[in-house]
């Protein structure tokens, strides 16, 4: 009787085996078409955001001739994206984005050719979120320069500059709404991320 059990165990202990997934995501569930080309696009997005806004910067520099009763001479004043920390800073938070988002596109033709685990999935996403959050630091200390260029401050001071430096003022506040953007975007990406993950685990 003994033997008897032990052969009907074996068939059914050998089909629970089989029902169960292996631990740690190795066998991945294929990405819906749809899903794929939603992360594609959005990365595609990403890229030319990020690069248009870097291009914004880039190009920014102006030049003015200012004339004044109380001068003798007209003067050349100069504005450049250089002279301020908070716009270098944010050029650099925006190259990184701009770089990542190269490399995160190429991963996606990459892994559309095999499907991803689980833990690329949740990488992918926390390196979306730490992007959003480099961004999002980098256009905060943009954008405060950009409303005192804009608007001025009396209370310190400190005169608005965009009556003169117009091209500087238009090209900034381009950049500040690229960047906004490409924020937007990696927020949804994370989303994309957490969504596969979650039918994952249903």
């Amino acid at each position: 009787m003994a033997s008897t059990g032990k052969v009907m165990a074996s068939p059914v202990k050998s089909a629970l085996e089989t029902q169960v997934p292996p631990r740690g995501g190795d066998l991945a569930a294929p990405l819906p078409a749809g899903l794929f080309w939603a992360d594609l696009s959005l990365r595609l997005v990403l890229l030319s955001s990020s690069a248009a806004s870097l291009a914004m910067v880039l190009s920014s520099n102006q030049i003015q001739t200012i004339s004044s009763p109380l001068l003798p001479v007209p003067i050349r004043v100069e504005a450049k994206f250089r002279y301020s920390s908070a716009i270098t800073y944010s050029l650099g938070a925006t190259s990184v984005v701009c770089l990542y988002s190269i490399l995160s596109l190429a991963s996606t033709f990459v892994l559309a050719k095999r499907s991803p685990s689980s833990r690329q999935l949740l990488s992918q996403a926390f390196l979306d979120a730490l992007m959003a959050a480099v961004l999002g630091s980098g256009t905060g200390a943009v954008s405060s320069v950009a409303y005192i260029a804009l608007k001025g401050n009396s209370h310190v001071a400190w005169h608005k500059v965009c009556d003169v430096f117009d091209k500087f003022c238009r090209h900034m506040g381009s950049s500040i709404a690229l960047n906004v953007v490409a924020m937007l975007v990696l927020l949804v990406l994370v989303f994309t991320s957490t969504y596969s993950l979650y039918r994952r685990a249903r």
